[in-house]
């Protein structure tokens, strides 16, 4: 009798979270939201020819009321996209006491950890001066877009959030990508 309530009571839990997420897909089907993928052309972005310390730093024009609606939605963007991976992770570690469990919970650590020194290095250089800024980390590289100052950025201003990026974090000059955006 326990195990037929058990079962009956994750079956409703499951067909509760799958409503919910048919709605919420429901309702945000007709939102404008810019995703990442839309905004940065990841080609020019994440290529060999925008090396930080050679200058070549990709122009991405924005009009001053913008610019803060592209920050927001990259940042939601990137939220939604962690939210979503930390569900489906809790999910699984919740339905099972395995070894997948086990490797759920260094998935889970791992995207905290990232959401964690994304968020300082964002302070950082924001710190410095920049008007906003939004860093985005991959198991290879980061690359951080940053609102361009007067002038555009300089080397000087590329070098300060390399410093930032490399004392915040384990990544190589190599692994560093700035995208100026005006």
């Amino acid at each position: 009798m326990k195990k037929w309530k058990k079962n009956m009571v994750a079956l409703a839990v499951l067909f509760a979270v799958c409503a919910g997420i048919y709605v919420n897909w429901l309702y945000s089907e007709n939102e404008n939201v810019v995703s990442l993928a839309d905004t940065l052309d990841a080609d020019k972005v994440l290529s060999s020819d925008t090396l930080v310390m050679s200058g070549d730093t990709v122009d991405l024009s924005v009009s001053g009321d913008t610019l803060s609606e592209y920050f927001s939605a990259v940042r939601l963007s990137r939220q939604e996209a962690r939210d979503s991976a930390v569900t489906l992770l809790q999910e699984a570690m919740a339905y099972t006491d395995s070894p997948e469990a086990a490797q759920s919970n260094v998935q889970l650590e791992e995207i905290v950890q990232t959401a964690l020194c994304e968020a300082q290095i964002e302070s950082l250089v924001i710190a410095k001066g920049y008007a906003d800024c939004v860093a985005y980390i991959t198991d290879e590289s980061i690359s951080v877009a940053v609102a361009a100052p007067e002038g555009g950025l300089l080397e000087t201003d590329v070098a300060v959030i390399a410093d930032i990026i490399l004392t915040q974090s384990e990544f190589e000059m190599d692994d560093i990508y700035v995208v100026e955006v005006q």
